[in-house]
């Protein structure tokens, strides 16, 4: 599980650390920070499939997600002077594994990917600090070491400056610890406002096939379910529909192959189908099908899970959250105070601005969990 998430100069992340719990809530008003914190989650999974720079140069190259503020910001509250440098830095770790990557621009005239970041440094270690003692594996530039038999590996090739070595290293006997970090990243899950509107794949019958994990855009979500119901929890699934719409069932229709949602209500003479029913319902059951997963992730992180639904499904969809953190660990970003009220045995991080930049609210520097990035 992770306990600390850290980033430095990332659009208005500044410099931040935060405690994550078995299920965490991030909100804080509209622009207070919460969209980046998800976007540099997202960014750490990405190194793992060296998709990072590719992400950020999406993004408009690294010079547009830097942090826009001053460099260097004087004293914080405790006299200490903040210098947040060029980089764009990113962390995390936990009892067992840390891993921390810095990003910075690459030397001008090189080549026409000026937009592109190089990976500066990145290190894996072991246990909730970076100490050297604790170090598993270090890149600087393209020199890549790792930690063996009490000494020191040295790869015998360089890693190029956009390859990040958690996808370059491969090699089980003399880096297996690197290998599981690698796998844990890829395993983490990302849901994004899911699609209901009227052309949402979701809403049209779709050919299925087993599907313990829901898709990014939904468009499986009947055979989601359906599997739910045949190889994962199917008491819940029903129990989850039962508090959400009383008296209601999920039903799944299979016609040559081609799925399709249902939804039996009281007092109706006929199921509806998902190009019937309504966004909120649908973004429900959207949910179920990510939530009741037969194949839970280390890491599962929902963003604005609240959308289109009514207030009355909030409290079946916390229920359902929390449920979920039993399994796997939870991110959960909203602004939607009900749903933080009704998920008050999670540990909620509220995001607010000062001086342009985000930060915890009510966390002072020695609030903070204990941080120390790589050195390039």
């Amino acid at each position: 599980m992770i306990g600390t998430l850290a980033v430095e100069n990332y659009r208005s992340l500044r410099r931040l650390v935060v405690p994550l719990g078995r299920l965490t809530v991030v909100t804080g008003a509209n622009g207070s920070g919460k969209s980046s914190l998800y976007r540099a989650l997202r960014l750490l999974a990405d190194s793992a499939r060296n998709g990072a720079v590719a992400a950020l140069a999406r993004e408009g190259g690294l010079p547009s997600t830097l942090w826009a503020g001053p460099k260097n910001a004087g004293r914080n509250e405790s006299g200490l002077r903040v210098d947040t440098g060029p980089g764009l830095r990113l962390g995390f770790a936990g009892d067992e594994f840390g891993y921390a990557v810095d990003l910075g621009l690459p030397p001008k005239g090189v080549s026409h990917f000026n937009l592109d970041p190089e990976i500066k440094c990145e290190a894996v270690w072991a246990g909730p600090v970076l100490r050297p003692a604790a170090l598993l594996a270090e890149r600087g530039g393209g020199a890549v070491r790792i930690r063996e038999d009490g000494g020191w590996y040295r790869l015998d090739r360089r890693i190029q400056s956009y390859d990040s070595m958690l996808a370059e290293i491969a090699d089980p006997q003399r880096a297996p610890e690197v290998l599981v970090l690698r796998e844990r990243l890829r395993s983490w899950r990302f849901y994004d406002h899911l699609r209901t509107d009227a052309q949402a794949p979701a809403r049209a019958a779709q050919v299925g096939t087993r599907t313990p994990v829901l898709g990014h855009d939904g468009a499986d979500v009947a055979a989601a379910l359906q599997t739910i119901r045949e190889i994962g929890d199917h008491e819940a699934l029903d129990e989850a529909i039962e508090r959400a719409f009383p008296g209601s069932r999920v039903e799944i229709v299979s016609e040559s192959g081609r799925f399709e949602v249902f939804l039996e209500q009281p007092g109706l003479m006929r199921a509806l189908g998902a190009a019937e029913i309504s966004d909120g319902t649908l973004r429900y059951l959207l949910w179920v099908a990510a939530l009741l997963t037969p194949r839970p992730p280390e890491l599962l992180v929902l963003n604005e899970p609240e959308t289109s639904l009514h207030p009355d499904l909030i409290r079946p969809l916390a229920e359902l959250i929390a449920r979920a953190s039993v399994k796997t660990q939870v991110v959960v970003v909203t602004h939607n105070r009900q749903l933080v009220g009704a998920l008050d045995q999670a540990t909620t991080v509220e995001l607010v601005k000062q001086d342009g930049a985000t930060v915890v609210e009510g966390q002072g520097l020695l609030d903070e969990p204990a941080w120390h990035w790589p050195k390039r």
